[in-house]
């Protein structure tokens, strides 16, 4: 992120807290214990950490979907949707193909992504050839996911009950059970690898590739880039399609590492809570990386701080809500910024000019 990037977030953060503080002091809790138990919750021990490195994980792949998009002009709320994809098709072959699990788990992956992808090809289609508005079209395939996924889990592949599918083997997914005892037995996994790898891939593809400045360049002005000569329809389902991959991957790392079955009825909200996660870490890759890992921390303990203070865990999702409202709120922030820029800039010029006068 660039300096100023980097200021508004902490910012955004630093008010989230401070409102949170008031929050809790106006409903009768101890502000100060509120915190400590929250980031205790998150980071006070090895197994903790993992957990929310875990919890961080799909995060950072909804975030940098949403981030990718966001950079190329367009606004993927379809990431729901995608998480479904890929976690629906990683699944089905985890349970119905029988391979060995170094050929297995490389394939799952894949064709996870291939899904995401896939998803998100459609409403980039829609907007590249009829300029239909993409939030539509997506919110429209998130739907179809869920239903697909609430028909087909229970036809062929329940599990022990009829709203879960039958649970992955250990063959067939990414837990590591030398990084799970690295971080005190948490739920961490590889999952966090592939997360780390694909936040370097899109930094490379948007910052040093011919396809990222295109890509960039019909985000900034479509109209613009169809006159220089780029092709702006294939553009479109090309960043749709990759943000789409990398939800697809945040389906994979939830339902093969996080979590080894696919619950029906269920929307994931990891798909939403990219776009914040995007919002925070200002649309960058190395931003949302951050940002997710500072949510994952305060998902984590949120959960610690009403066992021991009880503290609402619904206190620390308004906390979280108005960090968010912060960070979208970047004119304000701006705004702030050069007003303390131009009173310390005032004085300089004060202090410099009354030493001038002393001479």
């Amino acid at each position: 992120m660039h300096k100023n990037q980097l200021l508004k977030s902490i910012m955004a953060v630093v008010l989230g807290l401070l409102a949170g503080f008031l929050l809790m002091l106006a409903m009768g809790f101890n502000p100060i214990d509120g915190y400590t138990y929250l980031f205790k919750g998150g980071l006070m021990n090895a197994q903790r950490i993992g957990n929310s490195i875990a919890t961080a994980t799909p995060l950072i792949l909804t975030g940098l979907s949403f981030a990718f998009a966001n950079k190329t002009g367009l606004f993927n709320i379809g990431t729901p949707g995608q998480m479904l994809a890929g976690g629906f098709t990683v699944t089905a072959i985890g349970l119905l193909v029988d391979l060995p699990s170094p050929i297995l788990l490389p394939l799952m992956i894949v064709c996870g992504i291939l899904a995401g992808a896939i998803w998100a090809a459609v409403p980039g289609l829609l907007k590249a050839l009829f300029n239909v508005n993409e939030v539509v079209s997506a919110i429209m395939m998130n739907w179809t996911a869920y239903w697909i996924v609430y028909y087909m889990v229970p036809k062929y592949l329940k599990g022990t009950t009829e709203t879960e599918s039958a649970r992955l083997a250990d063959s067939a997914s990414l837990k590591a059970d030398w990084l799970s005892n690295l971080f005190g037995g948490s739920y961490i996994n590889y999952g966090i690898f592939l997360a780390i790898f694909s936040v370097l891939v899109i930094w490379f593809v948007l910052n040093k590739t011919v396809l990222g400045y295109e890509l960039k360049a019909v985000g900034y002005n479509r109209f613009g880039a169809e006159y220089a000569g780029m092709p702006v329809n294939r553009n479109i389902v090309i960043s749709m399609m990759i943000a789409g991959g990398l939800a697809g991957l945040a389906g994979v790392v939830q339902y093969m590492g996080n979590s080894t079955v696919l619950q029906i009825g269920v929307m994931p909200s990891q798909g939403f809570d990219g776009i914040a996660v995007a919002l925070l870490g200002n649309n960058g890759p190395f931003g949302v990386l951050l940002s997710a890992l500072f949510f994952g921390v305060l998902y984590v303990g949120k959960g610690f701080m009403n066992a021991n203070v009880k503290v609402p865990p619904e206190l620390a999702d308004t906390i979280i809500a108005t960090i968010i409202y912060f960070a979208a709120t970047s004119v304000v922030m701006d705004r702030i910024i050069k007003s303390i820029k131009k009173k310390r800039d005032d004085k300089k010029i004060k202090t410099s000019g009354e030493r001038a006068v002393e001479k």
